[in-house]
C-alpha cells in the first residue's frame, strides 16, 4: 500500500514533537523511554523519523504524545491552543 504524504512529510506533528523536546530538555531515547512508560513501544529511531516527517503517527501514539508532553493532540495537530 502506498502512504501518500503532504508537502513531502508523513505527519504534521513531527516539527512540534521536536520543539516541545527540547524544550524540555529530552533527547529522543528519553521520549521514547517516556512513551514506553505509557505502554507505546517506539524506539529512538522511529522519534527521529517521526520528527522529520518521514513516518506515520498512529492515533494511540499521538494520544500518548499528548500525554508525555503535556500538549493538547490539537496543539500537535495544528499548532493551536
Amino acid at each position: 500500500m502506498k502512504i501518500y504524504g503532504i508537502n513531502g512529510r508523513k505527519n504534521i506533528a513531527g516539527s512540534r514533537i521536536k520543539s516541545i523536546r527540547e524544550k524540555n530538555g529530552w533527547s529522543q531515547a528519553d521520549l521514547a523511554a517516556k512513551l514506553q512508560l505509557e505502554n507505546v513501544v517506539v524506539e529512538q529511531k522511529a522519534i527521529s523519523r517521526m520528527e522529520r516527517g518521514e513516518r506515520l503517527i498512529a492515533d494511540y501514539e499521538l494520544l500518548a504524545l499528548s500525554k508525555v508532553l503535556e500538549v493538547s493532540m490539537e496543539w500537535l495537530l495544528t499548532g493551536k491552543m
